[in-house]
């Protein structure tokens, strides 16, 4: 162990403004006399002893400092203050025997303080270490056996000679108050509550009852049952104050909120204490609850302090937390500008900027300026480089000299915290006043202990970020990069990924084109959220595409993917919802695989969760059922899919999510659909991720004649066909021209489905815009082949050049299992 200190002379400043990064005479350590003297002036303030402590964060540069007293005996010492983060993490008991080997009893017994660094920790087997954290540990004696003073740094270097002379004038400012008055159970004033921290069994005051809205006959004296009655998001704050480990020896100030049977929640303000309970007693939290709606313009730091750190707990991006900390500093501060930037590569790219405007900034910042946010060198700010260098925050007075680049920030006043968190700077933040201001101890209390915060929330939000933006990334991958133009109608998609977690999800949507103007909406879940999941999902996305392109009915398509899934022998199943949709009629039919049914939004504005039958997901069954359902669609029709993350959650029915799901869909105005989508995914709750495809059908402004003809297998087959043709074309108003170059082509195609293959053959004829297309399906999926060259003396072989020479475009696609080849001609101009 490394005993003695460093006891650096100080003497007080006489004049000057208390600032760091200032030109004002006076050392650390004399603002530190100044500081103290200014707080130890009213004996009797409630808080003094903990004011008193943060200064020990302020000048010294402590994360935790904490004041044990010994006990009635003398045997044991009891801690009975704190600041700065909780001794937990730190592994700091809240009493230690007074006589003993551990550093707390060697410096109170000797009188001398004791400064002890992370290999002297590691050695020592009283002073518990915490295997994650390391940190300095000092010990001080409070004058007069009074008390021990405990302080750990994180900071490379521990405590200097000048953080320890600090650090004495703190324990030379102590004076301890004495105990808080025991609260007996029963004999509780109106407004206090006394709690038992080993059982949570609490005793209330009558009107304190009344704040929660409760009568003394409906309470069962368990802290869970007032605690019900909060708002969510202040429960962390709560937690932190009615858990042991959370929570520090010494008085606590804290705000929350209680929901009312009607009307906005009601702001409540805790004052309480910890108090030991010595020898076979447990501690006890013991205070009072008053209504704060009329008093929430005068909260301490502390309970700044505590909503920031609430706050900063449920943060999850970067900008959740420089939205937190502007909200935290702001206001109380009543600055009229404050900047929140992360350090990359020697670079600060600014998160959050208030006031947003670019006016309300300097013109170095707007000459950078790149889509919303600007991105300041920190080479042109060698003041800001400096505070970044050193690590803590600094103050500057109105006027004071600095680059043009800060001085505009805070022309009454600067303050600039660099964000500390694991062992680097995650960024600063820059507070700037119009008018002059001047700087208290309590706002460097504050100031302090918010860098410290937001470092650490910045740097976990930054890799959440980061992580998040990877998933995103694979998961853009693996859906359509874009939605096709559909004719007669409009399809948009969304994917939410979850927030909870990063691993990527197997949710997927899908639109495939398809022949004759049919278009294939698909959505699906597999289950899980895995990397094994995400590849499912591509392959499932992948196969259920490639069905439906050889022109598949859609029972078949599923049928296919199922016993693909089957067959890969995976221990994930999926769901699937596949809707083929005729945009010439307003004709779908739809196949589901354990999956939601859609959702319909009528040109009335009703909306109609479809009845449509259902098989088993897919990879569960390998002879399995999907059967097809009709649903018919009218022009302005809004069809939706959507996977369980939309509709389904906790403490919600998967049957009332539809319900609500449906309602929304019916109150958004379809002319939109983007905005209908976002409408809809307003509400997720994000603990899932969510899919969603949504396809408005207008109707085709100009239909397609079409006619088809079965070609029976005989010998006048192609004539039969080539009469049929003629006798439709006709109808169809196609002059003599054209004509016979119409019945030429058909002649060939029909042959050579007739002489190549087995099976029936149709003959489609379709007229659109004055293009014809001749299409002949075979039940042979072997793609006729274009010859290279053809002698004098062959006898066949020149039907497909006779095609291509005679048509603007040619092709052969899958269908149904076979072909079909098909061939495009241009009419004349006057064919009706």
């Amino acid at each position: 162990m490394v005993t003695g200190a460093a006891q650096t002379p100080h003497k007080r400043c006489n004049g000057g403004v208390v600032s760091e990064g200032a030109a004002v005479r006076g050392t650390r350590t004399d603002r530190a006399e100044i500081a103290l003297e200014t707080l130890t002036g009213d004996p009797g303030a409630p808080d003094r002893l903990r004011r008193v402590l943060e200064q020990a964060l302020v000048f010294a540069g402590a994360a935790f400092a904490g004041v044990y007293t010994p006990g009635d005996d003398g045997t044991v010492l009891r801690l009975a203050e704190s600041a700065g983060l909780p001794r937990t993490l730190y592994g700091l008991r809240d009493a230690y025997p007074s006589v003993g080997q551990s550093p707390a009893a060697e410096a109170y017994g000797t009188g001398r303080p004791l400064w002890l660094g992370p290999d002297e920790l590691a050695d020592c087997p009283e002073a518990r270490r915490t295997p994650s954290q390391e940190f300095w540990l000092g010990a001080l004696p409070v004058p007069g056996a009074a008390g021990l003073l405990i302080v750990t740094s994180e900071r490379d270097d521990g405590f200097g000679p000048e953080d320890r002379a600090c650090l004495a004038l703190v324990a030379d400012a102590i004076a301890l108050p004495a105990p808080p008055p025991a609260v007996e159970t029963g004999e509780l004033p109106a407004d206090a509550f006394s709690l038992a921290m080993d059982t949570g069994r609490i005793e209330v005051g009558d009107s304190l009852l009344g704040l929660f809205d409760m009568d003394r006959d409906e309470f069962d004296g368990k802290v869970e049952t007032l605690l019900g009655r909060t708002v969510p998001d202040d429960l962390p704050a709560l937690m932190s104050v009615v858990e042991a480990d959370h929570m520090s020896i010494g008085d606590r100030e804290l705000e929350f909120r209680v929901l009312q049977p009607s009307g906005p929640p009601k702001w409540l303000r805790l004052r309480g204490r910890l108090v030991p309970g010595g020898e076979g007693r447990p501690a006890r939290l013991a205070g009072t609850v008053a209504d704060a709606s009329t008093l929430r313009s005068d909260v301490s730091d502390v309970v700044r302090v505590q909503r920031l750190a609430a706050a900063l707990a449920t943060a999850l991006t970067v900008k959740d937390v420089s939205q937190a900390v502007v909200t935290a500093l702001r206001g109380p501060l009543k600055a009229d500008r404050i900047a929140l930037a992360e350090l990359e590569n020697e670079r600060l790219v600014v998160t959050v900027l208030d006031p947003p405007d670019a006016e309300s900034w300097p013109d170095l910042w707007r000459s950078e300026w790149r889509t919303e946010w600007p991105d300041a060198p920190v080479r042109t700010m060698p003041t800001l480089a400096a505070a970044l260098r050193e690590g803590r925050a600094q103050i500057w007075p109105a006027a004071a000299t600095l680059e043009p680049a800060l001085a505009e920030v805070g022309p009454g006043g600067l303050a600039i915290l660099p964000l500390p968190a694991g062992g680097r700077m995650a960024g600063a933040c820059l507070i700037g006043w119009d008018s002059p201001h001047d700087f208290g101890s309590d706002e460097r209390a504050l100031l302090t202990a918010a860098a410290g915060l937001a470092g650490e929330a910045l740097m976990r939000a930054h890799a959440f970020d980061a992580e998040h933006e990877l998933v995103g990334m694979l998961q853009r991958a693996l859906l359509p990069r874009r939605l096709p133009q559909l004719p007669g109608g409009e399809a948009v998609a969304r994917y939410l990924p979850t927030t909870v977690g990063l691993e990527v999800g197997g949710d997927w949507y899908d639109v495939i084109p398809l022949a004759d103007n049919h278009v294939a909406l698909v959505i699906g879940d597999v289950q899980g959220h895995s990397a094994a999941a995400a590849t499912l999902m591509g392959q499932m996305r992948t196969a259920l595409r490639a069905y439906a392109a050889e022109g598949h009915t859609p029972d078949v398509v599923v049928s296919h993917a199922n016993r693909l899934l089957m067959d890969m022998e995976s221990d994930l199943f999926a769901t699937c919802c596949y809707v083929d949709v005729d945009m010439e009629d307003g004709t779908a039919w739809c196949v589901r695989a354990g999956h939601l049914p859609p959702v319909l939004r009528h040109p009335d504005g009703g909306t109609e969760i479809t009845e449509t039958e259902g098989g088993p997901p897919l990879g569960v069954l390998g002879q399995a059922d999907f059967p097809m359902t009709q649903i018919g669609l009218r022009p302005g029709t809004v069809l939706a899919l959507t996977t369980d993350g939309l509709v389904e959650s906790p403490d919600a029915d998967i049957d009332d999510g539809m319900a609500r799901f449906a309602h929304g869909l019916g109150a958004a105005d379809p002319g939109d659909l983007g905005l209908v989508a976002d409408a809809l995914l307003d509400n997720a709750h994000r603990a899932d991720d969510v899919a969603l495809l949504l396809m408005r059908y207008d109707g085709m402004a100009v239909r397609p004649l079409r006619e088809s003809w079965t070609v029976w297998r005989v010998p006048e087959a192609a004539r039969h066909a080539r009469r049929f043709s003629k006798r439709t074309l006709r109808s169809w108003g196609i002059t003599d021209d054209t004509m016979d170059t119409a019945l030429l082509v058909v002649s060939e195609l029909v042959t050579n489905a007739l002489i190549h293959t087995d099976g029936p053959v149709r003959l489609d004829l379709t007229l659109l815009d004055h293009r014809l297309r001749i299409a002949v399906a075979d039940a042979s999926p072997r793609s006729p082949v274009k010859p290279p060259n053809i002698g004098w003396e062959a006898t066949g072989g020149r039907g497909i050049l006779l095609v291509e020479a005679m048509s603007v475009a040619w092709g052969s696609v899958p269908a149904s299992g076979g072909k079909q080849v098909w061939a495009d001609l241009v009419l004349d101009a006057d064919a009706d």
